[in-house]
């Protein structure tokens, strides 16, 4: 019983700061309710036209500078090693500018996650999710919707099988897309089970879309 409620209380937790923050929206506009999820949760981000990249510490403390760039969307985002999930993306979704988005080492990024990824599909340059526990061959197939990547980072994801011909197939559906895969030890395999598993993916992207 006592794990079962420290395992509720962290669900808890972890859904409380993925919430939508629509209190802070209102009252600061949609850039802002963006830029503090993201500090909130330790990630960095960076304006569009700006050079300056904004942080929390290890406290999780940050500056309010970012309060003067209002009317201003980002265009590099870094969530790495945060806990950032599926629904945290509704905090993101109003940046039509970003271009860059790393999510290296998040552990509740998984499939779902990829599928919801479909909203920067008009802006979206270089991705990087490596080193993401939760993702599996099926759910990559979710990322042929983001026909404007130029890099993609899939390098020592754990449960990702016959690692070469899945590059394969993502160079297949993203044709102008640089992929990076370090950390695997590549071997031949089957290519026919790989293709079933990624169709599979496929439907489930589509299913969850509607």
């Amino acid at each position: 019983m006592l794990l079962y409620l420290k395992s509720q209380l962290s669900r808890d937790q972890l859904r409380k700061k993925n919430a939508y923050y629509g209190y802070t929206e209102r009252y600061y506009g949609k850039n802002i309710a963006s830029a503090y999820f993201i500090l909130r949760l330790k990630g960095g981000f960076r304006f569009v036209g700006q050079s300056e990249w904004y942080r929390a510490d290890w406290r999780g403390r940050f500056s309010w500078d970012f309060l003067q760039y209002k009317d201003t969307q980002m265009e590099e985002v870094d969530m790495s090693h945060t806990v950032i999930t599926y629904s945290g993306l509704q905090n993101l979704k109003v940046q039509k500018s970003l271009r860059t988005l790393k999510l290296q080492g998040c552990p509740e990024v998984d499939d779902w996650f990829l599928a919801g990824l479909h909203i920067f599909q008009d802006c979206l340059e270089e991705l990087d999710i490596s080193h993401c526990p939760r993702i599996t061959t099926g759910g990559l197939a979710a990322l042929r919707n983001l026909k404007g990547l130029k890099r993609l980072d899939i390098s020592s994801l754990p449960k990702i099988s016959s690692p070469g011909l899945v590059v394969i197939l993502l160079e297949e559906m993203l044709p102008n897309c640089l992929i990076t895969a370090n950390g695997y030890k590549f071997s031949p395999v089957e290519i026919g089970g790989v293709e079933e598993e990624v169709e599979k993916g496929v439907e489930k992207a589509i299913l969850r879309r509607r």
